[in-house]
Formats: C-alpha cells, sequence, structure tokens
C-alpha cells in the first residue's frame, strides 16, 4: 500500500514544526506492506492544497494522511470533517506565511459546505488508545491552513474520481517548544512518531 504523509513548515512565529520531521523520519523507517513517501507543505492558503495536488500526482498514493500541529492540544486527535471556509479572524492568528488573512472566505466558490474524511478515524483513534497514547476524534480541523488543506484535498479526490482515501491528524508542540509555556500541554515527538507508525498500521 502506497501512502503519503504530509507535515507544515513552521508557522506564527515558531521556529520548528514537528509535523514535517514526523513525515520524514517516517518515510526513512521500513513498514512492512507500506511504501511511505513524504511532504512538506506551504503554511500559505490554497498553496497548501496546490503543492499537495502536486505530490499525488506524482505519487499516486493509496492514501494521504496530512500532518498538522495543534498547539495547546494534549492529544492525537483525528479529523471528521474538512469545512469550505478560510477565516484567520476565527482562528486569532496573525495570517499565513505570506501574510494573508481571508475572514469568511469560501475554500472553493461553488464546493460543497463540508467534505468528511475518508481514512478510518475511530478504527486509529481506537488502535492509538490501546497503545496508551491520547486520541480522540476531533470535529473541527478550524479555520485555518490545516482545515484549507484537508477540505482542498478532499475536494480534490472527489472531482477527479481518484481512488483516493483522505485525511487530517493533528498533533501536540513538543515539550521543547512549550518550556516558557509549562501551562500548554505536550507530547514527545517519539510518541508522537510512534502514534504516526500506528495510525498508518491502521489501514491494512
Amino acid at each position: 500500500m502506497k501512502i503519503l504523509v504530509t507535515g507544515f513548515e513552521p508557522f506564527g512565529g515558531m521556529e520548528v514544526n514537528p509535523t514535517s520531521a514526523l513525515v520524514k523520519s517516517l518515510q526513512e523507517e521500513t513498514l512492512v506492506g507500506f511504501e511511505i513517501h513524504s511532504c512538506t507543505l506551504p503554511v500559505v492558503y490554497d498553496h497548501c492544497v496546490q503543492t499537495l495536488i502536486t505530490k499525488i500526482n506524482e505519487v499516486n498514493p493509496d492514501v494521504v494522511i496530512c500532518c498538522g500541529l495543534a498547539f495547546g492540544r494534549g492529544s492525537i486527535t483525528i479529523e471528521r470533517i474538512g469545512i469550505n471556509v478560510k477565516d484567520t479572524a476565527g482562528e486569532g492568528l496573525k495570517g499565513d506565511n505570506q501574510g494573508e488573512k481571508p475572514v469568511d472566505e469560501k475554500i472553493i466558490p461553488d464546493g460543497p459546505d463540508g467534505i468528511f474524511s475518508t481514512i478510518p478515524i475511530r478504527t486509529m483513534v481506537n488502535e492509538l488508545v490501546k497503545n496508551g497514547i491520547p486520541a480522540k476524534v476531533s470535529n473541527t480541523a478550524g479555520t485555518y491552513i490545516c482545515n484549507n488543506t484537508l477540505y482542498g484535498v478532499l475536494n480534490f479526490i472527489s472531482l477527479n474520481k481518484r481512488q483516493i482515501k483522505a485525511g487530517f491528524v493533528h498533533f501536540p508542540a513538543t515539550p521543547e517548544m512549550t518550556v516558557e509555556k509549562p501551562n500548554v500541554p505536550s507530547m514527545s515527538f517519539e510518541t508522537q512518531l510512534n502514534s504516526l507508525r500506528i495510525i498508518v498500521k491502521s489501514l491494512k
């Protein structure tokens, strides 16, 4: 099974984004029965989707698992749905990495209001919890770049009738990112990497 895993570049003034290192690390491993490809996406509205589509056309994966940082969340959260909106104001953010700050804009003007993930989200959560890793299904990927990516890739797959499953997983900050913010939950990189392994293996 061919899997494409994606992470993001740093954003919001942060110097690192662990998801980029996560997907690169997974690609370097050998998971029996899986061919792993990885890609780091820009934190820029719509360009994130365009970069991902280019990689999909290059790799032709069976499954796409996009990974993003959810600073402030304390568990692995697997997203149920992408919604057709870009709203930086609603996220209380500074804008994307090019300074764009759309408010109440649709991602696809004539697109559906929402599109559900097609990966087995409940199975993935159950497998993570079984392995002692905090995890839950999330019903909101926000209205920032992560949601833009999830909605965009699902819409692309649907419109082009591609036989590809796709979804999005949010990861907490790593401990190094919260040294000056001790009240913010974190999770070690090693636990996050093991979580990604478990998520991929649950696709069998």
